[in-house]
């Protein structure tokens, strides 16, 4: 008799399966917060390297218009300075950020007036290097609000020679 009470009360316990869902629960817990923070940063880092990648192929785009004929490309009351900067921000708005935002300068890229605005139109700049930057605050291309990119700047740059002949190296 003693023997069946015994085994009674085994079969009465919680089977072991039971405690194997109470084991995976809580291993679910501990990982799905952690992979949640991953895929999270993983979009987030994503997003900053695709407005990078824009804002190099806007930067490009403008040093190429500094070497063009953008004589017949300005409008009467805008100076080529004006037209690359605005150019390259639409180029950034077109491309799905936040253009407006974007600060893009232009200047000299070396010799004694290195980091000195560069002037497109002035004939004395014909043949220099000029340097294009863009800088986008990082608030603008953010997906979540995040505050350890808070106050940080995208920046891209290209140096290319420009051209106030347009576009002919002869005069």
């Amino acid at each position: 008799m003693k023997m069946m009470t015994a085994m009674r009360r085994r079969r009465t316990t919680v089977p072991a399966h039971h405690n194997r869902k109470a084991a995976a629960m809580m291993e679910c817990a501990i990982t799905l917060p952690v992979l949640v923070i991953l895929v999270l940063g993983v979009l987030e880092i994503g997003s900053g390297l695709r407005a990078s990648t824009i804002l190099q192929s806007a930067c490009r785009e403008a040093g190429r218009l500094t070497a063009m004929d953008w004589r017949y490309i300005i409008h009467d009351n805008q100076t080529p300075n004006q037209k690359v900067a605005q150019d390259l921000k639409n180029f950034v708005s077109a491309a799905g950020l936040r253009g407006n935002n974007a600060t893009v300068t232009i200047t000299h890229a070396d010799g004694d007036n290195a980091g000195q605005t560069f002037d497109l139109a002035d004939p004395d700049n014909d043949l220099q290097f000029v340097r294009v930057e863009v800088t986008l605050p990082y608030s603008s291309v953010s997906v979540f609000p995040l505050t350890y990119l808070a106050g940080k700047t995208l920046k891209a740059s290209v140096v290319m020679r420009a051209t106030t002949k347009g576009g002919s190296l002869s005069n």
